[in-house]
């Protein structure tokens, strides 16, 4: 890891600065895919997965005796993990269910406030080195709770066609009816256009790498919602000497092994606890078996050492984590002033591991500083609000003038009417 004695302030907006992996042509491969969906439907789908996946198929739907054959293929304690994980999770976003909200805004003017699911939503669920199983939950269940009519699943298969079976079993138990074998660019321009078997979605959901994110801004410029601008992992951990340099590793390399694109930030107090963290990566990174990934990704992380809480405070907000782990003596003062963040973890005991499967809180979260303005997927990411309101002969008479004058001022004579010839109505029955 790169390391950082008491930067100045001047130096912050380098430190803050995330990895980049060169692709050439990104934007114009993505355009190539999309057009060719857009023209060809599913036989484009096909064809775009045989050469990026390896996979010859003659359907992209993942059938019902796949689903059932994948329930027998996972062992029964991960079958119970995931039943608890998927408990915590429904907990969790079921208590954010929004009510109705009602109000009288004057006598006779009643506005209310309705939150609705949207109609139709797409998972896209990574598969690769890391098939992410546990993004099913996170996703499929709140999108249950709130509503929406359809959920759509796409998700890579391996070269022999098949899809990884915890991820079909968490499909099943998050009540997933529609799997596809689709990855990459190519699912999310089907859920984008729709093909012959692939329905077209109001908003996608999803982690995946640079190819899945430029193309979900893709889809976002033709007019289909996405979740956030979401880019590879990435962790910061806040320690002094009260936390435990073995935790602070386990964290940091728990998410460097998601990729080698991948960002974990440790910033210290002191720097006589360089030399800890250093140590304990050392031993730790020599028995981890994705050992080579995390290895690339600690290359573009670093150990910075700040020795003012305030100036601490300020460095994280301005860094915005994805995942920030708080491990200090002080926390409320840490906690009072936290501005940007996707997810927060308190204490040597609270690894990020637990909000990536069980606690309950979403892991699909905004990464690259996105956490200053986006918040992470929550249940209002499936749901849109709606106002309502309802107006009385008293209610209009008492904001029509306001109306009518305002209507004038900015020169639209149709709005001042709409509102003139009802006033003149009740006039003439003389109420």
């Amino acid at each position: 890891m790169i390391v950082s004695l008491y930067p100045k302030k001047s130096e912050w907006a380098a430190l803050t600065q995330r990895p980049v992996l060169e692709q050439q042509n990104l934007q114009s491969t993505v355009d190539g895919v999309f057009d060719a969906i857009k023209t060809n439907g599913d036989q484009a789908v096909l064809s775009f997965t045989e050469r990026f996946d390896k996979a010859q198929l003659s359907s992209s739907v993942v059938s019902d005796q796949e689903i059932k054959a994948a329930q027998q293929r996972i062992s029964d304690e991960l079958k119970a993990a995931i039943q608890l994980a998927a408990q915590n999770i429904e907990t969790f976003h079921a208590a954010q269910k929004p009510g109705r909200v009602e109000v009288e805004t004057a006598p006779g003017v009643v506005c209310w406030q309705e939150a609705k699911g949207i109609q139709k939503v797409g998972i896209y669920i990574p598969g690769g080195t890391a098939p992410l199983f546990s993004t099913v939950l996170m996703l499929a269940i709140p999108a249950t709770i709130a509503g929406c009519d359809e959920i759509v699943l796409c998700t890579p298969p391996g070269s022999d066609g098949s899809v990884n079976p915890a991820i079909l079993f968490a499909a099943q138990y998050a009540g997933v009816k529609q799997v596809y074998k689709v990855g990459g660019i190519q699912a999310i321009g089907a859920m984008t256009f729709g093909t012959e078997s692939i329905p077209k979605v109001d908003k996608i959901f999803g982690p995946g790498n640079q190819y899945v994110t430029a193309a979900k801004q893709r889809a976002a410029q033709l007019g289909v919602a996405i979740d956030m601008p979401a880019g590879p992992s990435e962790l910061l951990v806040m320690a002094d000497e009260t936390a435990v340099p073995a935790f602070v590793v386990s964290d940091l390399l728990s998410q460097a092994e998601h990729g080698i694109d991948s960002q974990v930030i440790c910033v210290i107090k002191s720097e006589s606890q360089v030399r800890a963290i250093q140590s304990e990566l050392e031993a730790q990174l020599a028995v981890l078996p994705r050992k080579e990934i995390a290895q690339k990704a600690i290359a573009n992380s670093k150990i910075i050492c700040i020795a003012e809480d305030q100036d601490c405070v300020d460095f994280i907000n301005e860094y915005a984590p994805e995942h920030y782990i708080l491990c200090v003596q002080n926390e409320d003062f840490y906690l009072d002033q936290v501005r940007n963040a996707g997810s927060v973890f308190i204490g040597n005991y609270t690894p990020e591991s637990a909000g990536d499967y069980a606690s309950g809180t979403n892991h699909t979260l905004p990464t690259n500083g996105y956490a200053k303005s986006y918040s992470g997927v929550n249940l209002d990411s499936f749901m849109k609000k709606i106002t309502f309101q309802r107006i009385t002969a008293t209610g209009i008479q008492n904001i029509g003038p306001a109306i009518e004058h305002m209507a004038a001022a900015e020169l639209l004579d149709a709005h001042k009417n709409a509102v003139t010839v009802r006033l003149d109505y009740l006039k003439t029955r003389g109420e």
